[in-house]
């Protein structure tokens, strides 16, 4: 898909909703399980709104997933209002996956990790108070430590991600 199609798609808040809560989703999803999934997450109340709830059913229903199904990021049968990922998602969710829960993307998480990393060690070695009192080791390790836990991290945030493509 080009990139001014995936921009498009993602311009609009509630399909960037559509397509986070199918990576969550194992298999199809109902149009109202999805309206209330989505209304929870603008309203941040369980259950949302009726008013609030009704009309993300209906933006759904009349745009956001029709558009989503033409470009085949889902398939949605209207008749029987289910939603489904598709496999030409894979090319969309990369443009959702690299930004973190914080808004930072996960390349500037390792990027200031590494050099972090980088500087404490010279630090260790340059003999800087403090920082010299630990072996450059043990800080080298440290350090490995902390990019495992954030890689584990990521990797658990973004399950859902890595099981439906298992599964598709």
């Amino acid at each position: 898909m080009p990139e001014t199609q995936i921009h498009d798609l993602l311009r609009n808040e509630r399909r960037q909703q559509v397509i986070k809560h199918m990576q969550r989703t194992v298999g199809s999803t109902t149009l109202r399980e999805l309206a209330v999934a989505i209304a929870e997450q603008e309203t941040g109340e369980s259950p949302p709104p009726k008013n609030i709830r009704d009309s993300v059913y209906n933006s759904l229903h009349q745009t956001h997933l029709p558009k989503l199904d033409r470009r085949g990021v889902i398939e949605y049968d209207s008749d029987r209002k289910t939603v489904t990922l598709e496999e030409d998602a894979k090319s969309v969710r990369i443009y959702m996956e690299v930004v973190t829960d914080y808004g930072v993307t996960w390349d500037e998480v390792y990027r200031m990790l590494g050099t972090l990393s980088l500087f404490v060690v010279l630090a260790a070695h340059i003999d800087v108070p403090l920082v010299s009192a630990v072996d450059p080791v043990l800080w080298t390790s440290l350090f490995l430590f902390v990019f495992a836990v954030v890689m584990g991290y990521q990797l658990w945030s973004q399950r859902w991600i890595y099981l439906n493509a298992l599964l598709s």
